[in-house]
């Protein structure tokens, strides 16, 4: 688990240097909005709105756009009718890619992101092309501040979590899907505050290129987030060999 634990953190620090508000919000809307239309408006009921609206509350989105986007998802406003995707690809180094995220528009997300793909030496898959190299599971990553790793773990399995892992400053809890916000909103209760947090696509094994194919991979996914319609790209990098390789170059 350590080299996906490295990948949660990478993905940790950029999100806190990414200053582009509009592109977050974009993404975070949308997500709001087919939250809504999958679950429902209300939030006590449909958990995965409630972490939505918690995302957006944290990249200070005023209330008006969240309650906007709600609306927007249960039909209460008009709006584009967004549709979700999973789309598969290879990456340079022999490494497997999952683009997850939602269009209003098939054949111009499709054209956008094989277009990704092409320009930065990898290809678009066939479906189940590189999924089954993979598994889902809930991922909290929390800061280890002044909790004990034991308290840590002992409170993460007393609330519902299958694993927990260390990773340098970082705590890192996976649980199963369908238990995911049940955990969030118990670890909350307990004081844990999450770095980052999701259902995600954790890789069964991983894969080490070299460091300029490693580099190349980080290019691709970050023209793959770039994309407003993609909201989550998985890989199965293993970020921990390769900064081994690097260091000892």
């Amino acid at each position: 688990m350590s080299g996906h634990s490295k990948w949660s953190t990478i993905k940790r620090k950029k999100a806190l240097t990414d200053n582009r508000r509009a592109t977050v919000w974009t993404k975070l809307i949308r997500e709001i909005t087919v939250a809504a239309k999958a679950g429902g408006g209300d939030p006590g009921s449909n958990a995965r709105l409630r972490k939505a609206i918690d995302d957006g509350r944290a990249a200070n989105m005023p209330n008006d756009n969240i309650e906007r986007a709600i609306k927007k998802g249960t039909g209460e406003l008009e709006g584009a009718v967004y549709e979700e995707f999973t789309y598969e690809g290879y990456g340079p180094g022999g490494t497997a890619i999952l683009v997850e995220g939602s269009t209003d528009n098939a054949n111009r997300t499709v054209a956008e992101i094989r277009h990704a793909f092409s320009r930065n030496h990898g290809n678009l898959g066939t479906s189940n092309s590189v999924a089954w190299m993979f598994e889902k599971k809930g991922q909290i990553v929390i800061a280890s501040g002044k909790v004990s790793e034991d308290k840590a773990m002992e409170d993460s399995l007393d609330a519902g979590a299958s694993d927990f892992s260390t990773d340098a400053d970082l705590f890192v809890v996976t649980t199963e899907p369908n238990t995911f916000h049940a955990v969030m909103d118990a670890l909350r209760t307990r004081g844990y505050r999450a770095e980052s947090s999701g259902v995600e696509m954790v890789p069964k094994s991983l894969v080490k290129p070299s460091a300029a194919d490693a580099q190349k991979l980080l290019q691709l996914i970050e023209a793959l987030e770039e994309l407003d319609d993609v909201s989550k790209v998985f890989t199965n990098l293993d970020v921990d060999a390769v900064e081994l390789e690097e260091a000892g170059a």
